[in-house]
């Protein structure tokens, strides 16, 4: 019986004692959570409060270290973001805690909204280290040359903003549709661009309507005023082929003064903006119009009748590009069977008066065998064979269908052949 009480006590000892380990254990980890001894709305302005991620650290919904806080987002998450090339993934700082471990933790939130929690920042109250930095969202650049400008294309895309989309936060339109500011004039004031996509955008002014100036993208301003907003002022042309009455393009002539022309002077400004190729079928208003009307208001439409005119060749002068190789300029010519594909390719047979672009030019000939070719002399070489060029082609300019001819650079070497009725044998000179 003695036995085994002592037993039963040593059993309840040892109970007892894992029972003090296990409270001793869960108390003292308690003791090691943060506690959160100062809280404050950050109130400076919002631009010095931009920050980017460093991804150091990770996101969570109160400070890391305070009992209960959850990722929000991951550290793998949060270094994808702080290697973004989207002003999106730029944050705004707007609350601090100060735990007593003296560790200060921010309340961030993406420009995007995606993205809201707390994240390590230091240990220096008001100053962003650890995981955020402080973030220049856009960045000074050179004012146009110009800086009265007008809306591009006036509408509902490209309007303008009280700051470039994404590079402060909650930004937003000014005005959601340009349509009825057309005529405006507008002067540029700032310029900057996106750090992060390097997109230019400018600060327009408008004397106006100041209301809806703001901040917009540079590439939808333009130093003349668009179709649109000329038409609240003028008149319309549409150009149509009398042959098939398919619609060819539009132009808009804008009046001078006054808020009304005659058809004589609409028929000359008509005259005037006929598009390349084609030539107004008529000799006045009565012949050349779709109507007969004495006199235009601003905001008119008018159809014009064109007919297309003939085709004709493309002129071109083909030239020896390298220096060192102006010999080769005499020899300089295309091979028959080239000549034979330029004359069956369409494209250089146009109407009189269209543009020919320079990129086009070259895409058909290389695709008719004039990127690369070899020319051979009659010039016999001590060794038997014949002195020969080959060509390649270089670059080419603008041209004109009836008017300003194309010139055509080719780089030359010299090289030759072992007989004059073949190229393929071309030896490079030594």
């Amino acid at each position: 019986m003695k036995s085994s009480l002592t037993k039963s006590l040593y059993v309840g000892l040892a109970v007892l004692s894992l029972g003090a380990v296990a409270s001793v254990s869960t108390t003292a980890n308690a003791a090691s959570k943060a506690k959160v001894t100062s809280s404050k709305t950050l109130k400076t302005a919002g631009d010095t409060r931009n920050v980017e991620v460093t991804g150091k650290n990770a996101l969570y919904s109160k400070p890391g270290t305070v009992k209960g806080a959850k990722v929000v987002a991951s550290k793998k998450t949060m270094k994808k973001l702080a290697n973004s090339k989207k002003s999106a993934d730029y944050f705004r700082a707007y609350y601090q805690k100060v735990t007593n471990k003296g560790s200060v933790y921010y309340k961030i939130v993406s420009m995007n909204g995606k993205y809201r929690g707390y994240i390590y920042g230091g240990k220096k109250e008001g100053t962003f280290a650890g995981g955020v930095a402080s973030a220049n969202t856009t960045t000074k650049v050179t004012m146009p040359s110009n800086t009265t400008v007008y809306f591009a294309k006036p509408g509902k895309s490209n309007v303008t903003w009280d700051a470039p989309k994404y590079t402060q936060y909650k930004a937003s339109k000014q005005i959601k549709d340009t349509s009825a500011y057309a005529s405006d004039v507008l002067t540029v004031t700032d310029a900057v661009k996106k750090t992060r996509e390097g997109s230019v955008y400018y600060y327009v002014k408008d004397a106006k309507n100041p209301a809806i100036s703001g901040w917009i993208y540079a590439k939808a301003v333009t130093p003349a005023k668009s179709d649109t907003a000329k038409a609240e002022n003028g008149i319309t042309f549409n150009f149509v082929n009398k042959a098939n009455g398919a619609q060819v393009s539009s132009a808009v002539y804008e009046f001078p003064t006054g808020d009304t022309i005659t058809s004589a002077q609409a028929y000359t400004q008509a005259k005037a903006l006929v598009p390349a190729g084609y030539t107004i079928a008529g000799s006045d208003a009565a012949s050349a119009f779709g109507t007969t009307t004495a006199n235009y208001a601003k905001k008119s439409t008018e159809t014009v009748y064109v007919t297309e005119n003939n085709a004709i060749t493309l002129g071109t002068t083909l030239k020896v590009y390298n220096a060192d190789m102006t010999e080769a300029q005499s020899s300089l010519a295309f091979p028959a069977d080239v000549v034979a594909k330029i004359q069956a390719d369409t494209f250089f047979k146009q109407a009189n008066g269209l543009t020919a672009k320079a990129s086009d030019i070259e895409t058909h000939l290389k695709a008719d065998g004039a990127g690369e070719f070899t020319v051979v002399t009659d010039t016999k070489n001590t060794d038997g064979t014949f002195v020969a060029y080959k060509f390649t082609l270089q670059s080419a300019t603008d041209g004109v269908f009836g008017g300003n001819k194309s010139t055509i650079y080719y780089t030359a070497e010299k090289g030759s052949v072992t007989s004059t009725t073949t190229t393929g044998t071309f030896t490079p000179a030594n």
